[in-house]
């Protein structure tokens, strides 16, 4: 397992999307089928798969707050992007992303643990093993997702 630590100061000006376009980087969330904990009407996998930095995910339940990600097939993944703006959010940030991977929910295993200080910006969470190569998911992807509460109130 790893772990890291990202501050508003070291989130970089990065963008999947448009790296995506260039050829950079491959996206393959369109090859899974995803699952949430729960979602407010509105608020659910459109919102947090579309590319747009104004529409989000919001959860409508209890901790933990997860997002289940299901292969059809074996896959390495190098990173997992998420955009969150700490300033711009009107309740919960996102402060500590656990992300596990296995071949079912029976076998996760924990492969990278983020802990997030006021992020601003596109962060990437890279998945890779003790031996620093990336992670072969063998179907699915867990990630867990702790809150700061900013404010008493949901948007």
């Amino acid at each position: 397992m790893a772990f890291s630590s990202v501050s508003d100061e070291l989130v970089e000006e990065f963008n999947p999307k448009k790296e995506e376009k260039e050829g950079s980087i491959l996206e393959v969330g369109d090859q899974a089928v995803w699952s949430l904990s729960s979602c407010k009407a509105g608020f659910g996998i459109d919102q947090l798969r579309d590319d747009s930095t104004d529409t989000y995910w919001q959860s409508d339940g209890q901790l933990p707050h997860l997002v289940n990600i299901q292969f059809r097939k074996k896959t390495t993944i190098q990173n997992i992007w998420i955009f969150a703006d700490y300033k711009a959010d009107e309740s919960y940030t996102p402060s500590r992303i656990s992300i596990r991977a296995g071949t079912g929910f029976s076998d996760l295993q924990e492969v990278e643990v983020v802990e997030l200080n006021e992020p601003n910006g596109w962060i990437a969470i890279p998945l890779k093993d003790a031996q620093d190569k990336y992670v072969y998911v063998h179907s699915y992807i867990h990630a867990s997702i702790s809150y700061t509460q900013q404010s008493p109130k949901w948007p």
